[in-house]
């Protein structure tokens, strides 16, 4: 599947208020990355929790080649046994906002920014942030902000 994603970071919004979105998903990942550069995540939401592996292809910065299967407890815990670098925890918000799928990652090592990324048809297509949404810049092309990097090494918070 081929996935085309832009990423901001972006002030921590009032988490109560998107609790109250209307459609609003809310994800608990645990994520790591295997030896062979897989990642592996559980995924709790709604007292069920899923195992997913996953694999990417780079093809530009916004638009990868995605493989992404769900998996058995015991083969998410024999990855787990490959990792490299730390694990990543975040809570995932997940809500429709004009015909997108708005994600808003929230970090436990980060009080006041969070991410927001959104999935889209086209590297051109055109969407709008939601106007609660206050962006500190776009961190689509930055290395630093990808989940693979924050799990070696996490970024200090911007000053604003």
């Amino acid at each position: 599947m081929l996935e085309i994603e832009r990423k901001f970071l972006i002030k921590m919004p009032n988490i109560e208020a998107i609790k109250k979105l209307n459609g609003i998903r809310i994800l608990n990942i645990t994520q790591n990355y295997t030896e062979s550069g897989a990642r592996i995540r559980k995924v709790q939401e709604n007292g069920r929790t899923t195992y997913i592996k996953t694999v990417k292809k780079h093809i530009t910065n916004l638009t990868r080649i995605e493989d992404e299967s769900e998996i058995s407890i015991e083969e998410y815990t024999a990855l787990l046994e490959t990792k490299q670098g730390g694990t990543i925890e975040k809570t995932r918000y997940v809500y429709p906002y004009k015909s997108k799928n708005i994600e808003i990652d929230v970090f436990p090592f980060w009080q006041n920014q969070a991410f927001l990324e959104v999935e889209l048809k086209s590297e051109k297509e055109e969407f709008e942030i939601p106007a609660f949404i206050e962006v500190i810049k776009e961190v689509t092309d930055d290395k630093a902000y990808r989940n693979y990097a924050l799990s070696k090494k996490i970024p200090k918070e911007e000053k604003f």
